[in-house]
């Protein structure tokens, strides 16, 4: 089957390229699936699980991606719960051959059914921005109606649907990014929005919940203005400031296929909307995985007409 592998840890994104690899067979519990579209993530060059499996061995000629949309086409022993030829969407588990091929084998456990009328570039695009925006609000954030929510990136993948998801729990939201990202934030439903670039983030007041894809000192100014009892929420490694008063909890999302229902629930019925960048052909997915400018969005390779 052709792949997207790693060949060169040293050059990260530029070190991947298109390759026969063999198809995989299904473990215990395992479904191979036919990938029709597979999201991925930029900050997967960071993860330690790219370069080592869980013995710290070097995973050279990986094949990099996590989440998909496709078709079961095989079961492995004691698998249950999912059948031949069924519509599934998910993730994979980080230290194992990823989801830019043609096949992928997975944990059943991760992936839930994905409808007929949700297309599969839409629900690779979900996974991991849907579930790490989800996860992080509401399992981690404990948010309620009435807060107020700061979503860093708000025009991003992952900051879109925290935007949408948190209005739609009756927050109020105050977005961040550039200039250029001011009106896609507002139309994801941010109540306000802030120019990290010409803008004091202290000039806000205060929050009862931050929402960090950014780090660094942008974390630390955004957990001095979170009000007593609040929570800042991180995905981006440890958390280096604390609000006073408050909680800090930093995470890395996991394959939940109930949320993940949730979460589609919502596409169908138009409260959530994907924000998909770049999509590609799995032969062009090698430049599309390296571009020489900054993109909005998701980006998705469909593997499949």
């Amino acid at each position: 089957m052709k792949a997207i592998v790693v060949t060169d840890r040293a050059a990260e994104a530029a070190g991947i390229t298109l390759a026969e690899r063999p198809e995989p067979a299904p473990a215990i519990n395992d479904v191979v699936v036919e990938v029709r579209a597979s999201g991925f993530v930029p900050a997967e060059w960071e993860w330690p699980s790219t370069w080592t499996d869980r013995c710290g061995h070097d995973r050279a000629q990986a094949i990099i991606g996590h989440e998909l949309a496709g078709v079961v086409t095989s079961l492995g022993y004691g698998t249950t719960g999912l059948s031949l030829g069924q519509r599934v969407l998910g993730i994979t588990d980080w230290h194992r051959d990823g989801t830019l091929a043609e096949y992928a084998a997975v944990e059943a456990r991760n992936l839930a059914p994905l409808p007929g009328d949700v297309d599969f570039t839409t629900g690779a695009s979900l996974p991991i921005s849907g579930l790490t925006a989800w996860q992080g609000l509401f399992q981690h954030g404990r948010l309620r109606a009435g807060q107020a929510v700061l979503a860093h990136g708000a025009a991003g993948a992952v900051g879109s649907a925290v935007t949408q998801l948190a209005r739609e729990s009756g927050a109020y939201v105050i977005g961040t990014g550039r200039a250029a990202d001011r009106q896609a934030a507002l139309d994801f439903g941010a109540n306000e929005f802030l120019n990290l670039d010409e803008e004091d983030l202290e000039d806000i007041g205060g929050v009862d919940l931050v929402f960090d894809v950014i780090g660094g000192d942008i974390q630390r100014r955004s957990a001095s203005i979170i009000r007593p009892g609040g929570t800042l929420v991180s995905v981006v490694g440890p958390v280096q400031a604390r609000p006073a008063g408050g909680l800090a909890v930093d995470f890395v999302v996991e394959s939940v296929p109930s949320q993940l229902a949730q979460i589609v629930d919502r596409v169908r019925d138009g409260r959530l909307r994907t924000h998909i960048g770049t999509i590609a052909t799995l032969d062009d997915a090698v430049p599309a995985l390296n571009p020489t400018e900054r993109r909005k969005g998701k980006t998705v390779i469909r593997v499949r007409p």
